[in-house]
C-alpha cells in the first residue's frame, strides 16, 4: 500500500472556507469524525481526510466538487463505511463527502418494477419500504450497505446466482462529475442503444470518476414461496461438485452458499447455531411458486445424495430462515473470532463454475502447506468464494506467508479463467492483481480516468496508480 504526499494545506483551507457557509455544522474538522471516515472494515489502517461534509442534495455535492476541482483537492465519497479494500483511505488528505443523509426513496413505480433512490439509502431500508408494494431489491452483499456504495463497488452477494449483481440491476444513475456537473445516465427503459453506456462505466468505478448521488434500480416481485435448506458433506470437494451439478442442470436456485468445516465451526460458536456439525456445509434458498419450489427441492436433494450429502434439513419458518442467513452474513465476524486479536487478509476470487471444486481444494491445500488458519465462505453458485486469512498483528513472517497465499490464489484463479475480485473491487490492495489480470487494458482505464478527471482528485490511488 502506497502512502502519498498530503495535499497542500493552503488549497485545503481555501476549499474549507468556501464550503463553510453552505454546510455550517455539517462540515466537520474534528479528528474523531475524520478518523471514522478514513477507514473501512478492512485491515489497511486509518488515513483520515482533512474534512468531512455531510451532503443532502445533488447541488451540495456539486458545490464540493466545484471547489475541489478549482483547488485540486481530493474527494473521497463515503456511504456507511462497509467496504473492505481500502476504498475510504484518504491517501492524500482532502474532503470526504458523507452521503448518508441523502437517504430518500424518491420514487417507486410498481407497475414497471423500478425505483429511484438517493445514494445514502441502505439495502435494508429500501426493502422495508418496498415490501408494501410486493417488491424487493435482491442484491444482498451481507452488510447493510448503502445503495450508492454498492453501485460504486459493483457489489454482488448471496442472491447473485439468480438475480445478478448491481451491474444487472441498475437502470440509470445521477452522477456529479469531478468538475461539479450533474449528469443523468440511463433511464427507465429496459434497454437502449443510445450512445456510450455511461451507466456501466460508473458502476464499479469505486468513486474514481465521479460521485454517484442517485440510482434507478430494477426491482423484483416478492416470491410466492421462499424455502431455505442446509446440507453437510464429508469434503469440500463433494459440496462443490454438488453446486456444479446443480448449476449445470439449470436449477433456478436463489442462493447457494458454501462454508468449509472451519468456517462452519466458527459460525456455530459465534451465532449459537443449534443442531449443526462443523463439516463442509451448503446453504440453499429456493424462490418461486409452491410447485416450482417443490420441484427444485426434489432435484437438488437427488444431486446432494449422489455426492454423499447428509442432514438435509429445512428452515421452516421465516424466523428460522432469517436466523440461518444472519449466521451466514456474520461469517466474517465469526471467522475473526476464531483467533481474537488477529486481523484478516481477505480474498475474493471468482472462477468459472466448472473450476470451482479444484480451485477450492487447491486453496485449502496451500493454506495447510503454509500453516495458516483460513475459513472459507462463498457465493459458490456463481463461482465466487472468499478465503479469510487470519494474521497476528506484528508477525511479519506470518504476514509474508499470508501474502504468499493470497498471490497464489489470484494466480490460480487467473490461470483457470477467473478474476482477482468477484465483488469487493480493487481499492488500494489489489492494484497489482488488476495489472496481472488485464495487462494493457489498465492503460485504457487510465486514459479514461485522465480524460474525465484531469486533476486526479476523485478517490486518488484507488484501482491503479497514475
Amino acid at each position: 500500500m502506497s502512502v502519498n504526499k498530503k495535499t497542500p494545506q493552503d488549497a485545503v483551507t481555501q476549499v474549507i472556507n468556501s464550503l463553510e457557509p453552505i454546510f455550517k455544522d455539517r462540515l466537520q474538522l474534528g479528528l474523531a469524525v475524520r478518523e471514522q471516515h478514513g477507514q473501512g472494515e478492512d485491515s489497511y489502517g486509518v488515513m483520515p481526510p482533512d474534512a468531512v461534509v455531510f451532503a443532502r442534495s445533488n447541488a451540495e455535492v456539486a458545490a464540493v466538487l466545484k471547489a475541489c476541482h478549482q483547488w485540486h483537492v481530493p474527494v473521497i465519497p463515503y456511504g456507511v463505511g462497509s467496504s473492505i479494500e481500502g476504498h475510504l483511505l484518504a491517501t492524500r488528505g482532502g474532503i470526504c463527502i458523507d452521503l448518508s443523509q441523502m437517504d430518500q426513496i424518491l420514487e417507486t413505480n410498481a407497475a414497471d418494477m423500478d425505483c429511484r433512490v438517493q445514494a445514502g439509502v441502505t439495502r435494508e431500508q429500501l426493502n422495508t419500504e418496498l415490501r408494501y408494494a410486493g417488491l424487493f431489491f435482491p442484491v444482498d452483499p451481507g452488510a447493510n450497505a448503502s445503495i450508492g456504495g454498492m453501485a460504486s463497488t459493483r457489489a454482488s452477494g448471496t442472491n447473485a446466482v439468480r438475480y445478478g449483481t448491481m451491474k444487472e440491476n441498475i437502470l440509470g444513475l445521477t452522477i456529479v462529475t469531478p468538475q461539479g456537473d450533474i449528469v443523468q445516465t440511463g433511464g427507465r427503459a429496459r434497454k437502449s442503444a443510445a450512445g456510450y453506456d455511461l451507466t456501466h462505466l460508473m458502476i464499479g468505478a469505486e468513486g474514481t470518476l465521479g460521485v454517484i448521488t442517485e440510482i434507478r434500480l430494477r426491482l423484483h416481485p416478492i416470491p410466492e414461496q421462499i424455502k431455505a435448506a442446509v446440507c453437510s458433506f464429508d469434503t469440500v470437494d463433494a459440496a462443490a461438485l454438488s453446486v456444479i451439478d446443480a448449476m449445470q442442470c439449470g436449477l433456478p436456485l436463489a442462493r447457494i452458499e458454501l462454508l468449509n468445516a472451519l468456517q462452519m465451526q466458527a459460525c456455530i460458536a459465534y451465532s449459537d447455531l443449534q443442531g449443526f456439525a462443523p463439516r463442509p456445509t451448503l446453504f440453499f434458498e429456493f424462490h418461486g411458486s409452491e410447485a416450482s419450489v417443490s420441484e427444485q427441492i426434489a432435484s437438488l436433494q437427488a444431486i446432494t445424495d449422489d455426492h454423499g450429502g447428509t442432514g438435509f434439513s429445512w428452515a421452516t419458518s421465516t424466523e428460522e430462515r432469517n436466523a440461518l442467513w444472519k449466521a451466514r452474513h456474520n461469517a466474517y465476524y465469526a471467522g475473526m473470532a476464531l483467533l481474537p486479536g488477529h486481523r484478516a487478509l481477505t480474498t475474493d476470487i471468482c472462477v468459472p463454475i466448472s473450476q470451482l471444486a479444484d480451485t477450492i481444494n487447491d486453496a485449502e491445500a496451500k493454506a495447510r502447506e503454509l500453516d495458516l488458519t483460513c475459513p472459507v465462505v462463498g457465493h459458490v453458485g456463481d463461482g465466487n468464494f472468499h478465503m479469510l486469512i487470519l494474521v497476528e498483528p506484528g508477525n511479519n513472517e506470518q504476514l509474508g506467508r499470508a501474502q504468499q497465499l493470497s498471490h497464489h490464489l489470484v494466480s490460480e484463479s487467473l490461470r483457470r479463467g477467473g478474476t482477482c475480485t468477484g465483488e469487493h473491487g480493487i481499492g488500494i490492495g489489489k492494484k497489482s492483481y488488476l495489472l496481472q489480470e488485464h495487462g494493457a487494458g489498465v492503460a485504457l482505464m487510465q486514459s479514461i480516468k485522465r480524460a474525465l478527471d484531469p486533476h486526479h482528485i476523485m478517490n486518488p490511488d484507488k484501482i491503479f496508480d497514475l
